[in-house]
């Protein structure tokens, strides 16, 4: 029997993935925030125009393609981590590696890391709950279709 997943694990995974990495950015944005408390309404204006445009722009459409991406898989898959396609893993990576890179050689001032690290892990956080939320209000319609799917022949 060959191990694997089912599309309600795939979307929990999805979600918490998303939640952590969202609060992990935050502790970095609240970290340069507190080290630059200077303008805070401004700050808190521009962190808002981050979220929104990371939010509505980009996270929207990978939630939506994501999501229908689970919805069609099969009963089991071969990946806990295959909510992402290959595709998206890379730029995952390439955007933590551009992060780090740019945090440790100070490429950008301290004041313009809190305010788009704190939008930026606004939206990845909404967007974790959003797969979360989408897993609670499909969990019933996804169990009976893996149930339907181990009871029918093949």
């Amino acid at each position: 029997m060959k191990y694997g997943v089912s599309r309600s694990t795939l979307l929990i995974t999805a979600g918490v993935v998303w939640l952590v990495a969202g609060l992990n950015i935050l502790r970095i944005g609240i970290i340069c925030w507190l080290g630059d408390g200077q303008y805070w309404l401004f700050k808190v204006c521009e962190a808002s125009l981050v979220f929104l445009l990371f939010f509505a722009f980009i996270f929207q459409k990978l939630y939506n393609k994501h999501t229908r991406r689970i919805s069609l898989k099969k009963e089991r898959n071969n990946c806990p981590f295959s909510f992402f396609d290959i595709r998206g893993w890379i730029i995952m990576v390439l955007m933590i590696l551009m992060g780090i890179t740019i945090r440790n050689l100070r490429l950008l001032p301290g004041s313009f890391i809190a305010v788009f690290y704190t939008g930026l892990s606004v939206a990845l956080s909404a967007t974790g709950i959003r797969f979360l939320r989408f897993w609670w209000i499909n969990r019933n319609r996804l169990s009976c279709q893996d149930q339907e799917n181990r009871t029918t022949p093949e």
